[in-house]
């Protein structure tokens, strides 16, 4: 899946950072392990399998804007591409095939130039180097890379479609996580208080002091937060255990009560965990339940995605 983790970084954006939807974070904050980072760790000092390849993708947390497409589409970019071409991380993980490959293609030119002779720039045929009944010319017909070409060709484009529809439909599942969470944490805040209760929008003033301002800013606040969970809890069910486990644990003790974090951590399944704190947080609001339900539908959501 794409890079599948830089949507998880504007998610976090998105439940975190409007003041509106900010919970009420009585912990120390640990620096997020989920900034932006624009590529290959710059760390001298970082190994070098880590800079290519698999060990490169942690890194991977690009966004590709409009200053990019600039850059793709500059009459100076096949120059650009030469200038980095000995530094490709592509040419670097597929290195050792490379070498094989190019090893045996000597390896058979050297054999069929000693054995079999070989035509110079004047067209003067000369005799093989040696001269020996084992010492044969070797190879392979022809006939079976034009019969394997056209077919090894289409399985090529077949698999790179899947892939890419593979990414793309990740992709899909991320915006919607986006686009749910921003719907949430906003039907919420609006919805805080109902028509029929004392404290709504609608109510008589008298009646809409009775909305205690630090108990509103701590319902929301645990709403705004679950929604983090859960997305965070997402990213880490996604990504290899060595790679972002131990940050994982930090920022959820960072940030929600002790008993909260380690209901999440210690959960089968964390994402389904942090879902249903959620849904309780969601439960706790004062509003009608029919706009309950409206919100519990994006949970709903969030739940096909986690198992899309």
């Amino acid at each position: 899946m794409i890079s599948r983790f830089t949507i998880a970084t504007a998610i976090l954006a998105a439940a975190t950072q409007t003041v509106a939807f900010a919970p009420a974070n009585k912990h120390a904050v640990l620096s997020s392990s989920t900034s932006i980072n624009m590529g290959p760790p710059i760390d001298p000092s970082a190994p070098v399998t880590e800079t290519y390849g698999e060990g490169s993708r942690k890194y991977r947390r690009t966004v590709y804007t409009h200053n990019e497409w600039v850059k793709h589409r500059s009459s100076d970019r096949f120059v650009s591409n030469l200038t980095t071409l000995t530094g490709s991380g592509i040419y670097k993980n597929i290195g050792k095939e490379v070498l094989a490959t190019t090893s045996v293609a000597a390896f058979v030119w050297a054999w069929n130039f000693v054995s079999g002779g070989y035509e110079d720039f004047s067209g003067v045929m000369h005799d093989p180097l040696i001269a020996s009944k084992w010492a044969t010319e070797i190879g392979l017909p022809l006939t079976i890379f034009t019969t394997l070409s056209p077919s090894l060709g289409l399985l090529l484009v077949f698999r790179t479609n899947a892939s890419y529809n593979r990414w793309d439909e990740a992709r899909k599942f991320w915006g919607l996580n986006i686009n749910h969470t921003r719907d949430l944490n906003r039907m919420a805040t609006a919805w805080y208080g109902n028509d029929s209760s004392p404290g709504s929008a609608s109510a008589p003033k008298q009646i809409a002091k009775a909305i205690d301002p630090a108990e509103r800013e701590y319902l929301l606040g645990q709403v705004s937060l679950f929604t983090w969970a859960f997305v965070r809890s997402m990213k880490c069910h996604l990504s290899p255990p060595d790679e972002d486990e131990e940050d994982y644990i930090a920022e959820l003790k960072s940030r929600l009560s002790p008993e909260q974090a380690e209901a999440i951590i210690s959960a089968v399944h964390r994402p389904n965990r942090a879902l249903y704190d959620l849904s309780v947080a969601i439960e706790k609001l004062p509003m009608h339940f029919l706009r309950k339900d409206e919100l519990n539908k994006n949970l709903s959501i969030f739940e096909d995605t986690l198992g899309g």
